[in-house]
């Protein structure tokens, strides 16, 4: 279908064949975040209600109005768009709130800004139809036409962040970042969405990993922007907040495997040095593994808070093994684990002042005599956490309760 025929669509008939009757009897809401897209939003408007139109299907255009200055809110109303205003900014946020008056069955989400082809959300609805609850466009397998992407986002930025957000989620999602996808409604409340910035995109696909949705993708193109028009994309902004948000929703990347990765590496080093004086590695590389401990030690502390309290605050759901390793980590079982650690540090200390209380200490050797120290020290620090750190564990458990 080209442009001619898009122009020339008779919007009486799509309005009569489309937009009448009970509006719960839509199959399909199309939402378009928009903001001061004037050159643009009549053309994706125009395509979008084509593909209604042709494709028989009952359905709406809603534009997500974010604080337009030009005549995109008049554009819109002028073709028959349901204009949504949406005050608070940011793109999550636009959708969110153009979402929220979909009445469709499905709804599926784009820019309006022409980059993506609103003629051709077949493949999106067909797979909707078929069961799965998000659709996402992969832009890597259709095309990417010339300078609709700069070089370093394409080579570069979408790559390294879909393939951490497949590292980190078990994703089988290539394109975590393209605009145009479809979701069921229903499906959109259980995400229980939240970012008001870009990361929008990537808190969708995520939630539907952890709710363990059906998701797919299907081929899409992406093309260039109007010249005249600047992009709102914040390259390194927009970028940074999905790694946040990529990492804050995983703790066992940002906390856990670090924090564990610390702790055996400096137990293992320390260990080492501890039991064979005669190596080259002296205290000094022993301190700072014995440091590694520590912080890997409240690292890992830190991913089992931050597990607990998501799953408190419904950020992440919760699941029978999650209950499971919860239920297990007790006040009493801190309480003994941390007392023991302490008194073998106490152990350590009270040795530490009797041979220096003999004046062994110097003769035996600095080097030999600070290894005993130092292990004493590791061990009441990561005994005290241990205690503490059980204290406030049980306080969320019992909130959670």
């Amino acid at each position: 279908m080209d442009a001619q025929e898009v122009n020339t669509l008779e919007l009486n008939g799509f309005t009569e064949q489309n937009e009448s009757g009970n509006s719960e009897g839509y199959e399909l809401s199309i939402v378009m975040p928009c903001l001061n897209e004037a050159q643009t939003i009549g053309q994706c408007i125009q395509k979008a209600r084509t593909f209604l139109y042709y494709n028989n299907i009952k359905g709406e255009i809603i534009v997500a109005d974010n604080g337009s200055t030009d005549d995109s809110v008049n554009i819109a109303k002028k073709l028959g768009a349901t204009v949504v205003n949406v005050q608070e900014k940011g793109y999550g946020a636009a959708l969110m709130g153009g979402i929220s008056q979909a009445k469709g069955k499905y709804v599926i989400i784009g820019d309006s800004d022409d980059s993506y082809d609103f003629l051709n959300l077949m493949p999106f609805l067909e797979k909707l139809r078929e069961g799965y609850h998000l659709v996402v466009g992969n832009r890597f397998k259709a095309g990417i036409q010339k300078g609709a992407m700069p070089f370093l986002h394409r080579y570069l930025g979408n790559p390294i962040l879909s393939g951490i957000g497949k590292l980190f989620f078990k994703s089988k999602v290539n394109d975590f970042h393209c605009g145009l996808r479809g979701f069921h409604r229903e499906a959109y409340n259980w995400m229980d969405l939240h970012t008001t910035g870009m990361e929008f995109a990537s808190e969708m696909v995520v939630k539907s990993i952890i709710y363990d949705l059906k998701m797919t993708e299907v081929p899409t193109t992406l093309s260039p922007m109007s010249k005249n028009r600047k992009s709102h994309l914040r390259p390194f902004n927009d970028g940074w907040r999905h790694l946040k948000f990529l990492l804050l929703y995983s703790p066992r990347w940002i906390f856990f495997y670090p924090g564990l990765f610390l702790m055996i590496a400096g137990f293992l080093v320390s260990s080492w040095i501890f039991f064979n004086p005669q190596l080259s590695w002296d205290i000094h590389t022993m301190l700072y593994a014995s440091g590694a401990v520590m912080i890997g030690f409240q690292t890992v502390i830190f991913a089992v808070f931050s597990k607990t309290f998501a799953v408190h605050e419904k950020l992440l759901p919760t699941t029978p093994q999650i209950e499971k390793i919860l239920q297990n980590i007790t006040l009493e079982k801190g309480l003994i684990a941390g007392g023991i650690m302490v008194l073998l540090g106490l152990g350590g200390f009270i040795y530490s002042l009797i041979i220096w209380n003999d004046r062994i200490f110097f003769e035996a050797g600095i080097t030999i005599t600070m290894r005993l120290v130092i292990a004493s020290v590791t061990l009441l620090v990561i005994g005290f956490q241990l205690i503490f750190s059980s204290f406030f564990f049980h306080m969320l458990k019992l909130n959670t309760k």
